[in-house]
């Protein structure tokens, strides 16, 4: 197993600002990895959840809800110059902390870009607006207010988005490797698209598949995760989103175009948590997931864009693909089932998972070999021996939030930057040995397979990769 990073020091503080799974799993991590004194990190949160974690490692715990009313004076309170905000919160907004940031000269990174509460429901608000697209334009709107020098903003670092931009790369690599492709690890925005469109991926899918298991199981009226229940229902609630490649030759009935912006994605007139798509992972094979709308279905389709925007030469169409765990489904089913009426219990589950893995990466496809999926594969088991307070789909997320932290703090004056720009071989040695078994797997699926049982398709066989051929129900 790879060796975890030396200690790196950082002689500022860190204000923690949500202290839900992910805030919980990452604590330990951050006093493994970085030289800082417990004094000199607080959390601030909106409820008690994590509370006896906060004490058993002696670092300060304020219960304090941040709104458009107050966040300006508990982060002056908390920060100063060089200190380091690390957001793992929900219903708070991505763009003013940052602009906070960058007018206090403090270091920033999130998992998620998120409105103020309501800012994803509210129907008086265009539904284009309250997409993952608009949210993300709004923020790197930051990037030429605040400038490519002005203290580090990691948008989007945890697991998914987050790692898997790093997923995408390595894969790339490899592919190119064996197809006798490979000449030079490319350099910059345009060799990467390059290599992506020379390989001929047509498609790419953030496959996940998480087999944990909990004792006790859901009950009736109980919505069940393995890591936010707020967070996954927030962004189930939002449009179905997803990369727009130039290959695509058949446009959805309920899809919809952005005319602002970089225009590389698409949305669909319905839910995520109400669309299915077909994917593929090693160890589940042929599956129906979600099409959860997530940042990096955006940020990955705009980054390997060859050509204009609006009428690329090359574009992979990109999409997150979840199969949450069977406890979630029936969580997701429930609450769909109820007209999107969130249920009046809800549980986060970690201690009391019993067994099983999180096989999170991401699937290529279109390229000579047919399909490759490469990413994490953890047990729940191997999680608990790497680190307390951590599932297998927390840890994968609290890897990627610890390298996207150190990295920010060893390039203190980045701007506004996402995880597709980072260096992803020095995020991967970081986050790897947190990750489980991190492999790769070629396969011939395709999501025309068995198509026609048990009853015949009006499909076009012609290309595969087509997003047509996909199953949404």
């Amino acid at each position: 197993m790879p060796q975890p990073p030396k200690k790196i020091s950082f002689p500022h503080n860190i204000l923690i600002i949500g202290f839900g799974s992910i805030g919980q799993g990452v604590l330990p991590l951050i006093l493994r990895h970085i030289d800082i004194p417990k004094e000199c990190i607080t959390i601030v949160t909106a409820d008690k959840r994590g509370k006896e974690i906060a004490e058993e490692y002696g670092v300060t715990f304020i219960i304090k809800p941040l709104k458009q009313n107050n966040y300006q004076e508990i982060l002056k309170s908390h920060l100063k110059p060089g200190d380091f905000l690390l957001n793992l919160s929900v219903d708070v907004s991505t763009v003013d902390l940052i602009s906070f940031c960058a007018e206090n000269d403090v270091l920033y990174l999130d998992t998620v870009i998120e409105p103020w509460e309501g800012g994803y429901t509210d129907t008086s608000i265009p539904e284009a607006k309250r997409t993952n697209y608009a949210l993300r334009e709004d923020a790197l709107v930051l990037r030429k207010k605040y400038g490519t020098t002005a203290p580090t903003a990691v948008l989007t670092h945890g697991a998914n988005p987050g790692l898997v931009s790093h997923f995408v790369k390595k894969a790339l690599i490899h592919i190119a490797k064996d197809t006798g492709q490979f000449t030079n690890v490319p350099q910059d925005r345009a060799q990467w698209a390059k290599l992506a469109c020379d390989l001929h991926i047509k498609t790419i899918h953030i496959a996940e598949r998480d087999t944990q298991i909990c004792n006790p199981r859901k009950h009736l009226g109980e919505f069940v995760n393995t890591w936010s229940v707020d967070g996954f229902v927030g962004e189930g609630s939002q449009p179905a989103e997803l990369g727009w490649g130039s290959h695509e030759k058949h446009f959805p009935p309920d899809g919809k175009r952005f005319d602002f912006g970089c225009t590389a994605a698409i949305f669909l007139g319905r839910p995520g948590a109400a669309t299915e798509v077909r994917s593929w992972t090693p160890l589940a094979g042929s599956q129906t997931a979600f099409l959860i709308t997530h940042g990096e279905s955006i940020s990955l389709a705009d980054y390997f864009t060859i050509g204009d925007t609006k009428t690329p030469t090359y574009r992979p169409t990109v999409h997150y693909a979840y199969h949450p765990s069977d406890d979630t489904v029936l969580s997701v089913h429930e609450f769909i089932g109820k007209n999107f009426e969130l249920q009046k219990n809800k549980r986060v589950v970690t201690d009391e998972i019993v067994s099983g893995i999180d096989e999170l990466g991401v699937l290529l496809m279109g390229h000579e070999k047919g399909a490759y999926w490469y990413g994490s594969r953890l047990s729940v088991e191997e999680a608990r021996r790497l680190t307390p307070h951590n599932s297998a789909t927390a840890l994968q997320v609290t890897a990627g939030v610890l390298s996207g932290v150190i990295w920010a703090i060893k390039n203190p004056r980045r701007g506004v930057i996402e995880p597709d720009e980072m260096p992803f071989d020095e995020i991967l040695r970081i986050a790897k040995p947190y990750l489980g078994k991190v492999m790769g797997e070629y396969s011939d699926w395709t999501p025309l397979e068995n198509r026609n049982h048990p009853l015949p398709e009006d499909l076009d066989e012609s290309d595969p990769w087509q997003f047509k051929n996909f199953r949404i129900t």
